[in-house]
């Protein structure tokens, strides 16, 4: 049965909407596993800081059915498709890993290149399943947020919101 991660994050009623989603996400895919929540100043524009983290699932689902049931959730939180990439959102859910699958059709891209590109992502990716290997290039998560530069790192561990 493959292994799903889903990068979560949510800078406009973050509070509320991560645990909320979360309930939604373990009514769809079944028990969940989540990593710390990290929270994370905006890449690519100015506004509230995010709280961003990574939910572990096991399932059976096509992939294809899984970003349409992410999709959802994210539009049953208020969410609104269409704008910059880099702007304020109540829920942003993608789907960055499916066992060892290897896919680009449009916009589902599996593994996602966010992985390897921000911390918001790594960190929390490695934390939860730092043995695992990135499928295309073979390498754990934990040696790539080893190497991964923090030298502008604007993200810190909190407590999970309640």
């Amino acid at each position: 049965m493959p292994i799903g991660h889903i990068s979560i994050g949510s800078n406009i009623k973050k509070e509320k909407n991560i645990p909320s989603c979360l309930i939604a996400l373990e009514k769809e895919l079944g028990t969940l596993k989540t990593s710390s929540t990290y929270e994370t100043e905006p890449v690519g524009f100015t506004g509230a800081n995010f709280f961003n983290l990574i939910a572990v699932f096991n399932s059976e689902l096509p992939v294809k059915t899984i970003g349409k049931t992410l999709k959802r959730i994210e539009k049953e939180h208020g969410r609104v498709h269409g704008g910059n990439k880099f702007e304020a959102r109540t829920l942003d859910l993608d789907l960055i890993l499916y066992g060892n699958l290897i896919l680009s059709e449009g916009r589902l891209q599996i593994p996602r290149n966010e992985i390897t590109r921000y911390a918001f992502v790594l960190e929390p990716l490695a934390e939860i399943s730092p043995n695992l290997r990135h499928p295309e290039t073979n390498i754990e998560y934990a040696e790539l947020w080893e190497n991964f530069d923090k030298s502008d790192l604007k993200q810190h561990k909190i407590d999970t919101p309640s």
